[in-house]
């Protein structure tokens, strides 16, 4: 009985450190799954804000892009416009304007042959040239040229236009667009 009583306190002495063995594993265990927990909530967190941020900056971005492209359309409509006036104006207004051309080359070239727009029916003495040939590439503006065909002076509209527009462009975009 006394072996019994013995290998009971044994057996129930053996039973309590282990149950106290396992409390410290579980405790143990319970901390570490709570640290990881944490770490993992802190690194999603973490995770959902950097994916809100590039959702909003790509928002912005791609906003900024349909804005800029509306912009574009816009000047383009502008430069479109400006160079169907000058290519559609009233014959005398043309006539002038081209005067004016052939005035301003005077100092590059003496006598100029003039190439023109089949749509327009100047003759070299109204402009005062040598000669007038019409091409039909050039659709407002003329383009003149020097008797030895080596020096050429390009006044067409949309030559000019162009120069102006992209000397000017940033300006142009600053007043228009802030």
């Amino acid at each position: 009985m006394e072996i019994n009583k013995s290998a009971e306190a044994s057996a129930a002495a053996i039973k309590a450190d282990a149950d106290a063995e396992i409390a410290k594993i579980k405790a143990d265990a319970d901390a570490k799954i709570a640290i990881i927990e944490e770490n993992e909530k802190k690194r999603l967190e973490e995770a959902i804000e950097r994916l809100g941020r590039q959702e909003i900056s790509s928002g912005e971005l791609e906003s900024k892009k349909i804005v800029l492209a509306k912009k574009k359309e816009i000047l383009e409509k502008a430069f479109d416009g400006a160079l169907a006036s000058l290519e559609n104006a009233p014959a005398d207004k043309k006539l002038a304007q081209y005067k004016q051309m052939v005035a301003a080359s005077k100092d590059v070239i003496k006598k100029p042959k003039a190439y023109l727009s089949p749509s327009d029916k100047f003759t070299a003495e109204e402009l005062g040239v040598s000669s007038v040939a019409v091409d039909s590439r050039i659709t407002g503006g003329l383009i003149l040229e020097d008797e030895e065909g080596d020096v050429q002076v390009d006044m067409q509209y949309r030559t000019i236009l162009q120069t102006i527009w992209d000397r000017e462009i940033k300006s142009l975009s600053d007043i228009l667009f802030g």
